[in-house]
C-alpha cells in the first residue's frame, strides 16, 4: 500500500527528491528507462549540498537533455510504502516545467524521451506519478 499526502511547505532537510510534471508544444513529456518497459516522469534524488531546486533542474537536464524550458514550484509531497521506503515518508518537491526546446541527447539512464498526447498507460509508479499529475491539475498550472 503507498500513501501520498501533500503538505505546505515542511523543513528543507526533509527534501529528499524532484519529480518534475512536463509538457513540451502541449504535449506531456515522459522518460523511459533504459532498464525498464514503462514511463515515468523527470526526477529524481537531492545530492549532497544541493538545493532542491538545483536537483529539479539538473534532474531535467539530464533526464530529457532540456536546453530551453520554464520551471516553477507546485508543492510538497510525500510517500509512504512498504514496497519502496520500508513505511518511512519520504518527502519531495513537486515541480511543473513547459519545455520548449531539448539538446537531442541523453546522459544519463534514460533510453528515451517521448511525447505523449495523452497520458501513457504503463507507469513506472502508478500509485504516484497519476496524483502529481492531479494536483497540478487541481491548482490549474498546466498549460494547453
Amino acid at each position: 500500500m503507498t500513501q501520498i499526502n501533500f503538505y505546505d511547505p515542511v523543513d528543507d532537510s526533509l527534501l529528499k527528491f524532484a519529480v518534475i510534471v512536463s509538457k513540451s508544444n502541449g504535449k506531456w513529456v515522459f522518460c523511459k528507462h533504459k532498464k525498464r518497459d514503462t514511463y515515468e516522469c523527470p526526477g529524481g534524488h537531492r545530492e549532497e549540498g544541493e538545493s532542491i531546486d538545483d536537483t529539479a533542474k539538473r534532474e531535467l537536464y539530464e533526464e530529457t537533455g532540456t536546453m530551453d524550458y520554464t520551471i516553477q514550484p507546485v508543492c510538497i509531497y510525500s510517500v509512504t510504502s512498504q514496497d519502496d521506503f520500508d513505511g518511512k515518508e519520504t518527502f519531495g518537491k513537486l515541480y511543473y516545467a513547459e519545455i520548449n526546446r531539448f539538446e537531442g541527447e541523453l546522459h544519463n539512464e534514460i533510453e528515451r524521451v517521448e511525447l505523449f498526447e495523452g497520458l501513457p498507460t504503463n507507469w513506472t509508479y502508478p500509485q504516484i506519478q497519476p496524483l502529481l499529475l492531479k494536483e497540478i491539475e487541481k491548482k490549474k498550472m498546466i498549460g494547453d
